[in-house]
């Protein structure tokens, strides 16, 4: 008994100094799940007391439920949003309008994080910012995703760039195309895509892509770069 008392007092009194910095020993990212902050705190007789403790004062912040990151004031380094856009909602990649702005072919800068899902549609609105999710079928959603890593902490799903066009004429209010003339005027004109960006396109992968998705405004714009193709 006298061993029984010793111990549980020894593991609270760990507890209790239990302190961001001691936190983030156990957590080496900035962006973590529920799990992961429960096992950091298993020494505590009461982890979710010290969870809201920490929220209540802003060391940590809930994106969603079960999912967090550190405070800006105790941040170590810049929050990963792509990663974050994976683990809110998934399985899910990062496309549309978002990954044709991170790979240069559109020039406007994307502030909404845009995904690919192949469940239902859904929209987060957290502290950090927007993310939308757009279904898409399984069997179109697992082509043309590839993992990159945005450093050597974060792996992150995203599309091709030929699948996130793709993705942005099947999945948004775009225009319905009748003409290679007329999608390659939405590419350059509305898009605002360059012709030689165009050009560096994936002809191959644009035509898997056509064929899977069979949408009338993808078969066009790939007409659109097949002509532009033949003319280099």
């Amino acid at each position: 008994m006298r061993s029984g008392k010793a111990i549980f007092p020894e593991k609270r009194l760990r507890a209790r100094r239990m302190t961001v910095a001691n936190l983030q020993k156990s957590i080496p990212q900035e962006e973590f799940d529920s799990a992961l902050l429960r096992q950091a705190l298993s020494s505590y007789s009461r982890p979710e007391m010290k969870i809201h403790g920490f929220l209540k004062s802003g060391a940590i912040i809930q994106v969603k439920r079960g999912l967090y990151v550190f405070g800006p004031e105790h941040s170590r380094r810049p929050i990963c949003m792509e990663t974050l856009s994976n683990m809110i909602y998934g399985p899910s990649a990062l496309s549309l309008e978002w990954a044709l702005s991170y790979y240069g072919l559109i020039p406007e800068r994307v502030e909404v994080m845009t995904s690919i899902t192949p469940n239902r549609d859904k929209e987060f609105n957290t502290p950090l910012g927007l993310f939308t999710y757009r279904k898409l079928a399984m069997r179109k959603y697992a082509e043309g995703i590839d993992q990159i890593w945005v450093d050597d902490q974060h792996p992150v799903l995203i599309a091709t760039p030929e699948k996130a066009l793709c993705d942005t004429l099947t999945l948004t209010s775009k225009p319905n195309l009748e003409s290679a003339d007329e999608a390659l005027e939405f590419l350059t004109g509305n898009l605002r895509i360059s012709p030689e960006k165009l050009r560096k396109l994936d002809i191959s992968a644009l035509r898997r892509l056509s064929r899977l998705y069979r949408k009338a405004n993808v078969q066009w714009v790939l007409a659109a770069i097949e002509a532009m193709e033949e003319i280099k």
